[in-house]
């Protein structure tokens, strides 16, 4: 495992951390029954091979944006036995959810319990958009890292970020962070905070955490025909996971690259692909076939959703993020592909009574309402109700 200083907090991070949004579940699909046994193994597997990296958020694993999920308990029985020692823990203040400044110790202070742990290493406000960047400062967000960084609750403060990059520079001079975490991969170069932000970020001296490198898998599994064809040409022998890790990692100012894993087989490949991933390790030729196939990915993408399900639940029942993944292959796979087939009729696009619940808490600023009415024209051909 490789290791980068992680800004001024002048930790040693490993570049793989285990990003636990999305662990293996149990038969069903439900996103708050963790398979524990499979995800309690990849996680020690991972800590084992050096991965000292762990991130978990409040409501990860949940079926509600205001309720704790299963994702911190479930980590909390992963570090037992000595792995909490041998990792830096990190988790996430729900942004959305504060309207006063008690509010912040209430939800820290429960998630230390939840997390089983005295401390948490690395302490992110979550999800900062302009909306909820308005309600935490209001509340007094500087204060309280203050405080719970002098009282020992947390190590080091930062934040995640959902939003344009002039909000981002607002918010990275607004207090002294010591890490960010943000959206990164070579198909999202000039999205959100992007290049620029990454840039800035590292400048000012902060960690950089990158989520969504392979765009919550799209980057692997929904690459077009073409795509993979420019791959499979060259004389890189890749998989397309490594292709997208080593891009992430080839930029100097990325400290750790946090990867959703769910299965050994996946934790193996991503720590074999980390052992080598050094900055500014690809070659002009090779950054020039990465960009061949960000072409041809990003010129297919009809929706871009990376399966967060953060707009989750939907009041009428929608499955949101089911809806676009079937959108996007069928424009990338064609006919073929009836994914749509799969979806409930009670959780179908014609089901949307155009509430805006949804786009409120979409981290990508996707305008959900008219992107299914797109998707209920093609897959169903009926009016909405």
């Amino acid at each position: 495992m490789l290791y980068r200083n992680f800004g001024k907090t002048g930790e040693k991070v490993s570049i793989l951390g285990f990003g636990c949004m999305r662990l293996p579940l149990l038969s069903g699909g439900d996103s708050t029954k963790i398979d524990k046994e499979k995800a309690i193994k990849i996680i020690r597997y991972a800590i084992d091979r050096g991965v000292n990296y762990v991130d978990t958020a409040y409501t990860y694993h949940g079926n509600s944006s205001t309720k704790g999920g299963a994702g911190e308990p479930l980590v909390a029985e992963a570090l037992k036995n000595g792995y909490r020692e041998k990792v830096n823990l990190a988790t996430k203040l729900p942004s959305w959810l504060i309207t006063k400044r008690s509010d912040m110790d209430k939800y820290l202070n429960e998630q230390l319990e939840r997390l089983q742990t005295d401390h948490i290493d690395f302490y992110l406000i979550h999800s900062l958009n302009r909306e909820n960047w308005k309600k935490v400062k209001e509340n007094g967000v500087d204060e309280f890292l203050d405080s719970a960084i002098k009282d020992g609750r947390i190590r080091y403060a930062g934040f995640s970020f959902h939003d344009k990059l002039d909000l981002f520079k607002e918010i990275v001079d607004y207090y002294n962070w010591s890490f960010c975490q943000m959206q990164y991969n070579y198909s999202d170069e000039n999205f959100q905070a992007g290049t620029r932000g990454l840039k800035y970020a590292a400048q000012k001296g902060l960690g950089i955490t990158i989520m969504e490198p392979l765009r919550g898998g799209k980057l692997v599994n929904s690459l077009p025909k073409e795509a993979m064809d420019t791959f499979d040409r060259s004389n890189f022998k890749r998989t397309p996971a490594e292709w997208g890790l080593r891009w992430v990692w080839n930029h100097p100012e990325v400290k750790v690259v946090l990867s959703g894993m769910n299965s050994m087989e996946q934790v193996k490949e991503n720590i074999k692909t980390a052992d080598k991933a050094r900055a500014n390790s690809l070659t002009e030729k090779e950054l020039k076939l990465i960009d061949k196939v960000k072409d041809v990915f990003n010129a297919k993408i009809k929706v871009n959703c990376t399966g967060c399900e953060y707009c989750m639940p939907c009041p009428s029942g929608v499955n949101i993020p089911g809806c676009f993944s079937a959108y996007n292959n069928y424009s990338i796979f064609g006919k073929d592909d009836d994914t749509y087939n799969s979806i409930s009729s009670e959780n179908r696009a014609s089901k949307c009574k155009e509430c805006g619940r949804c786009e409120s808490l979409c981290p990508q600023g996707i305008p959900i309402r008219r992107e299914l009415k797109n998707v209920r024209d093609l897959f169903e051909k009926v009016p909405a109700l």
